[in-house]
C-alpha cells in the first residue's frame, strides 16, 4: 500500500472518474527512478474497479525492436482488427509483422486510437505504460498520438516517465511531477519497512534517500541487515552521488553476493524481455545455469516467478543484473540467444543479439542488420530503421557500404523526428565517402534540417549543392533537390537562389508532357514571377496537372502555390482537397500542414474566413506535434491576417509580435503576411499613415511579387487617404504587369480598384465590380465606390453600394469593415455576426460537419481526421444546436460545401 501521496492519488482518481464518465483523459507521471511512479500506477490499477486495464512497459535494451512494446500491449485484442477501417487494420498488421503490407507511422497511431476506442466502447479503459522513456519510438509515437486525440471516449491513459539524460517529450499531455516523499512520510515508510534501525543509522538513511521511496526501502534494508549482523556500515554518501546511483549500487551489491550461476540466469533474463521462460532456460543452460539457480534471487526478493513468467522487482534490478556482468559474459549470453532464436518470427531479435555479441566489423552480421532495417521500414518504425542501419554501418567491412548504411540511418532518424541525430550522422557520412549520390542525399537532408534550425535560405543553398552532385548521373533526383531549393528559396525571399535553381532545372532533360516536366516548368516560372516578370502559362498548366490522378504530393503543393500566384483560389482549393484526401487515406500526415497552409491562404483571400481558420487550426496542431516550428509560425501569420480582417485587434497584434520574432529576416512570405495583416488592421481603423508603413514593407519586400502582391490594392488605398498617391507608382506597375499576365477576375478587379482610386474614376470602380472576385474584396470595392458616390452627393446610388458592402462584410465576418460600412451609412456599429452557418463552430467542428454533410459516417470521418468515432459523434452533438438542426440529414440542406 502507498504511504502518503494523497494529492497525487486524488489527481489520478479524478482522471479515472473523468474517463469513466466518457471524457477522455491522459496524464504523464514524471520523476526519478524509485520515486514511486510504478507504485502510483499500481495503485491506479488496483482502484480501477470494473475498468478494463491494458498494461505495457518500456525496456531500454529493446528500444530497437519496432513496435515491440505496442505489440505486447495490444496482442490480446488483435482479433478485433477487422473492426478497424481497412487501411488502419492493414497498417497495424504490417507493424506487427502479421503481413507484408507497408505501414506508415500515423496510420499505425490512428489504428491504435481506433482499436483502443473499440475496446472502450464495451467498458471504460485504463491504459497504463510504465518506463515510457524506454519504449521503442514507433510504440511511443503511436500511443502518444492516440492519447492526444481521445476526447469523448471513456479512456484514461497513464504514462510513467523516468527523468534521464535523454529527454522524452510528451507535448499536449498533462504532466504530474512526482517529488520525493516529505520528511514525515519518508520516516513513516522507513520505520514500517526497516524497524529497529538505531537513531544515527536511521537519520543517515533518511538523509541519503532524499525522500526517494525505493532508496528508503533498499538502503534501509541494507543498513538493517548490516546492523543485525554486526557489520560495519557503508561510508556516508550524502552529497553529489545521485539517489538512483546509490540504489543501483545496493542492487549490484545484492546481485554480486549471489552464487555465480544465479547471476548468470539473471543476466539471461535481463538481456531479453521478450523471451519466454522456456527460451530463458535454454539460454541459461548454454551458459551454465538452470532452474534451481533462480531460488537465491527469489529468496532475496529480486525477482518473482509465477505462471511461467520471470519478473524483476524493479527496472533498476534488471539494469543492475545486466551491468554487473563482465563484457565477455554479456557477449556469451547474446551469442547464446542468437543460437536459440531460430524461427522466422524472431529474426529481428536474433539479429540484435548477434550485433550485441559482435565486437569488430563483420559483413555477415551487418547484412543481417540491413535486412532488419528493411523489415522495420515496411512496418513504419523509422527509429528502428535508423538504429539498425547505424549498427550495420559500424559493423561494415567495406567503407562505401558503411557510408551508405549510415546515410540511410541519418535519413530514417530525420523521418523519426530526430533532427539532431540525423544531422550528426549526415555530417559523419561526408567524411566517409566521395560517392556523389550518397553525398547528395545527406546534403539535401542537412538542408532540410537547416530549414528549421537556421533558415529556409540555408536549406536552399544546401539543396543546390546536393543537386549539382547528381545533375548528370541522375537528373530525376536532381529535380527533387532543385524543387527543394526553389521552394525554400521562395520562402526565404532568396530570389537569386530561386532564379539559379530555375536556370539549372531548365537544362535538365525530362520527358515532355510528364508531371515532372510540368512541375519543372512551373518552378522555372516561379523565378520569373518572383523577379517581377510574370509568366502565367506554365503556372496554369501546373494547376491543371494538380487536379489529375497519380500526381506526386510535392507536385500538388507546387500546383497549389502556382494557383495562388495566378489568383485562382477556387481551383487551388480543389487541388488541395484532392491532396488532403490522398494524404489522409495513406496516413501521410506530415503533408497535411503543407496542404492546409495553401488551402488556408486560398480560403482567406476569397473571403472564406471560417474555413481558412479551420485549415490553419488543424495544420498548426499537427505542425506543433511534428516539431515544425517555422511552419507553425507561417500558419500563425495567416491567423494574423484573419484576425485583422475580422476585427480582433488584440489577437492580431499579439500574434504578429510572436510571428515576426520568429520569421522576420528568415521567412519572407510569412513575414509579409504578418505585416499585411497589421496594415489591414490600421487601414480599417482609419490609421492610414501607420497602415501605409506596414503595407509598404509588404509591397517593396522580397516577397512583393508572390501572391502577396494583392496587398498593393491596400497600399494604394492607404496612400490615397494619406496623401501619398505618388509614392506607389512602382508597386502599381508591378500589379499591372501581374494582372495582365494572369488574367484572372480577382487580379483584374484589384487592378481596376487601384486605378479607380488613383484616377478618381467611376469607370474603373464599375469595371472592378464587374470583374468579380471573392466576397471580401468585392465588399471592399463596394465600400470605396459607395464612399466615392457619397462625396459626390449621389446619395441613393451610394447607399446601394454601401448596403451591399455592409451585407458582404457581415456575411464573411469582417467585423471592423462591417462597422466602417455602417458608419458610412450613418448607422450605429452593428452587433450582427457573419451569416456563415459555420460561424459559431470550432475549427474541428467545421471539419466534422462538412464531412458529415458530404454523407460520411462517423467511422469514416474519424478515419479521415484521425479521431475516434465517438469523438466525431461528440462534435456533431455540440454542432447541431449551433447550426439549428436536429438530424444528420439536415446538414446536406445547409449548403456547407
Amino acid at each position: 500500500m502507498l504511504v502518503g501521496r494523497r494529492s497525487e492519488r486524488d489527481r489520478v482518481a479524478a482522471l479515472l472518474k473523468q474517463a469513466s464518465s466518457g471524457r477522455s483523459a491522459a496524464l504523464v507521471v514524471r520523476g526519478d527512478a524509485g520515486v514511486g511512479k510504478s507504485a502510483l500506477l499500481d495503485d491506479a490499477v488496483a482502484a480501477a474497479g470494473a475498468v478494463r486495464v491494458l498494461r505495457g512497459v518500456g525496456i531500454e535494451s529493446e528500444a530497437e525492436l519496432a513496435f515491440g512494446a505496442l505489440h505486447l500491449l495490444l496482442y490480446p485484442h488483435l482479433d478485433r482488427l477487422d473492426l478497424l477501417p481497412a487501411p488502419q487494420a492493414a497498417a497495424l498488421r504490417g507493424a506487427f509483422g502479421l503481413s507484408d503490407a507497408p505501414a506508415t507511422p500515423f496510420l499505425i497511431g490512428a489504428a491504435t486510437l481506433t482499436l483502443l476506442a473499440e475496446l472502450a466502447a464495451e467498458q471504460p479503459l485504463l491504459c497504463v505504460v510504465d518506463d515510457a522513456q524506454w519504449l521503442d519510438r514507433g510504440s511511443s509515437d503511436a500511443l502518444l498520438f492516440a492519447a492526444r486525440r481521445f476526447q469523448a471516449d471513456p479512456v484514461a491513459m497513464l504514462f510513467a516517465v523516468r527523468e534521464t539524460a535523454v529527454p522524452f517529450p510528451t507535448p499536449g499531455i498533462e504532466e504530474l511531477r512526482l517529488p520525493g516523499l516529505p520528511p514525515d512520510e519518508a520516516a513513516a515508510l522507513l520505520d514500517q519497512r526497516s524497524p529497529g534501525l538505531t537513531a544515527p543509522v536511521r537519520a543517515r538513511v533518511l538523509e541519503e534517500a532524499g525522500g526517494n521511496p525505493l532508496a528508503l526501502l533498499e538502503l534501509g534494508a541494507a543498513r538493517l541487515a548490516a546492523q543485525r549482523e554486526g557489520r560495519a556500515e557503508p561510508a556516508h554518501q550524502v552529497g553529489p552521488l545521485p539517489v538512483t546511483r546509490r540504489v543501483q549500487d545496493a542492487f549490484r551489491a545484492q546481485i554480486a553476493g549471489l552464487p555465480l550461476p544465479c547471476q548468470s540466469i539473471l543476466l539471461v533474463a535481463a538481456a531479453d524481455r521478450f523471451a519466454g521462460m522456456d527460451t530463458v532456460l535454454r539460454v541459461a543452460r548454454a551458459v551454465g545455469a538452470d532452474v534451481p539457480d533462480l531460488a537465491a534471487a527469489e529468496r532475496a526478493g529480486l525477482i518473482s516467478v509465477a505462471d511461467g513468467e520471470l519478473t524483476f522487482r524493479h527496472p533498476l534490478v534488471r539494469a543492475a543484473a545486466y551491468q554487473c556482468a563482465t563484457h565477455h559474459q554479456r557477449i556469451a549470453v547474446h551469442r547464446a540467444f542468437a543460437d536459440a532464436l531460430t524461427s522466422a518470427e524472431v529474426l529481428d531479435r536474433r539479429t540484435w543479439h548477434l550485433a550485441a555479441a559482435t565486437t569488430e566489423p563483420d559483413e555477415t552480421v551487418a547484412a543481417e542488420l540491413e535486412r532488419t532495417a528493411l523489415r522495420a521500414e515496411r512496418r513504419g518504425g523509422a527509429m528502428a530503421v535508423s538504429a539498425a542501419y547505424d549498427r550495420a554501418g559500424r559493423l561494415s567491412v567495406d567503407p562505401e557500404l558503411k557510408a551508405r548504411r549510415i546515410a540511410k540511418a541519418a535519413l530514417a532518424a530525420y523521418d523519426a523526428g530526430k533532427p539532431d541525430r540525423a544531422a550528426r550522422l549526415a555530417v559523419e557520412v561526408t567524411s566517409l565517402t566521395g560517392d556523389p549520390g550518397v553525398l547528395a542525399d545527406v546534403t539535401l537532408l542537412r538542408g532540410q534540417i537547416e530549414y528549421e534550425r537556421t533558415s529556409p535560405e540555408a536549406d536552399a543553398a544546401l539543396a543546390c549543392e546536393a543537386a549539382r552532385l547528381v545533375l548528370v548521373s541522375d537528373p530525376e533526383r536532381a529535380v527533387v533537390m532543385l524543387t527543394e531549393m526553389i521552394c525554400a528559396g521562395r520562402d526565404a525571399g532568396a530570389l537569386a537562389l530561386v532564379g539559379e535553381g530555375g536556370s539549372v532545372m531548365s537544362g535538365l532533360e525530362l520527358e515532355a508532357g510528364s508531371h515532372a516536366r510540368a512541375a519543372a516548368d512551373a518552378l522555372i516560372s516561379w523565378g520569373e514571377v518572383l523577379a517581377g516578370r510574370p509568366a502565367a502559362a506554365p503556372l496554369r498548366t501546373m494547376l491543371d496537372v494538380g487536379r489529375e490522378q497519380d500526381v506526386d504530393l510535392m507536385h500538388r503543393v507546387v500546383a497549389g502555390f502556382s494557383g495562388l500566384m495566378l489568383a485562382e483560389e477556387e481551383a487551388t482549393v480543389a487541388v488541395m482537397d484532392l491532396m488532403l484526401a490522398e494524404v489522409r487515406a495513406i496516413g501521410a500526415l506530415t503533408w497535411v500542414p503543407y496542404a492546409q497552409e495553401v488551402a488556408a491562404f486560398a480560403q482567406m483571400l476569397r473571403g472564406e474566413f471560417v474555413s481558412a481558420a479551420a485549415c490553419v487550426a488543424e495544420a498548426e496542431s499537427l505542425s506543433s506535434e511534428f516539431g515544425m516550428e517555422t511552419e507553425v509560425a507561417v500558419l500563425r501569420s495567416a491567423s494574423v491576417w484573419i484576425a485583422a480582417v475580422t476585427g480582433d485587434e488584440e489577437r492580431c497584434r499579439s500574434l504578429a509580435a510572436e510571428v515576426l520574432a520568429v520569421l522576420e529576416g528568415k521567412h519572407a512570405v510569412g513575414t509579409a503576411l504578418a505585416h499585411w495583416g497589421l496594415g489591414l488592421l490600421d487601414l480599417a481603423a482609419g490609421r492610414c499613415g501607420t497602415a501605409f508603413e506596414a503595407l509598404e514593407k509588404v509591397c517593396t519586400g522580397p516577397a512583393r511579387h508572390d501572391f502577396v502582391i494583392r496587398a498593393v490594392a491596400d497600399l494604394v488605398e492607404a496612400a490615397v487617404r494619406d496623401g501619398r498617391a505618388t509614392d506607389v507608382a512602382e508597386p502599381v506597375a508591378a500589379l499591372r504587369r501581374w494582372a495582365s499576365q494572369v488574367d484572372s477576375p480577382a487580379a483584374t478587379a484589384l487592378l481596376r480598384r487601384c486605378e479607380a482610386l488613383l484616377e478618381d474614376s467611376e469607370e474603373h470602380f464599375q469595371a472592378a465590380l464587374a470583374a468579380g472576385t471573392g466576397r471580401f474584396d468585392q465588399a471592399r470595392t463596394q465600400l470605396l465606390y459607395g464612399e466615392w458616390l457619397r462625396r459626390r452627393r449621389r446619395r441613393g446610388e451610394a447607399r446601394a453600394q454601401l448596403e451591399a458592402a455592409l451585407t458582404g462584410f457581415t456575411r464573411c465576418g469582417a467585423a471592423i469593415w462591417r462597422d466602417r460600412a455602417a458608419a458610412e451609412l450613418g448607422e450605429r456599429p452593428s452587433n450582427q455576426v457573419a451569416d456563415d452557418p459555420l460561424k459559431d463552430l470550432t475549427p474541428q467542428e467545421v471539419q466534422v460537419v462538412r464531412l458529415a454533410a458530404a454523407g460520411l459516417s462517423n467511422k469514416e470521418i474519424g478515419a479521415q481526421l484521425f479521431l475516434s468515432p465517438r469523438t466525431i459523434g461528440h462534435h456533431l452533438y455540440r454542432a447541431y444546436p449551433k447550426l439549428g438542426v436536429t438530424r444528420r440529414i439536415e446538414l446536406a440542406q445547409l449548403g456547407l460545401g
